[in-house]
């Protein structure tokens, strides 16, 4: 399985890793009851700990994105479009937030990062 790590990423590799496979859930990439790589086996893809890996597996069983089976490995959890939907809309949410904490720093004022939003829309849309 590939996912996108990087020792530049200010983000630890645990979280990097965690965010790459929810991406790929959220995404359809991976379905439900999918089997994920086993630990070990995706440390050694990524050239990770296994104890990095493992954290990262842990906080998706927290998030119910997978389940463990001892002796079976873990699995893309079974899980519905409208909470899929909802995580989407998180992220999403989470992502203009961080836009906006950016904008703040630059000394973007409201109104010009509305401006920036509508036009951004109209384009894409």
């Amino acid at each position: 399985m590939f996912i996108p790590i990087s020792n530049n990423d200010p983000r630890p590799l645990y979280e990097q890793i965690f965010e790459g496979i929810k991406n790929k859930i959220l995404t359809g990439e991976l379905a439900p009851g999918d089997a994920l790589p086993s630990i070990r086996q995706l440390a050694q893809d990524l050239k990770t700990s296994v104890i990095t890996t493992k954290r990262a597996y842990f906080e998706l069983e927290q998030q119910k994105l997978i389940v463990t089976r001892p002796g079976k490995g873990s699995f893309v959890a079974d899980y519905d479009a409208d909470k899929i939907a909802s995580m989407r809309r998180a992220e999403i949410e989470q992502q203009m937030r961080e836009i906006i904490t950016e904008a703040k720093k630059n000394g973007v004022l409201k109104k010009e990062l509305e401006e920036m939003f509508r036009k951004i829309l109209e384009e894409e849309y």
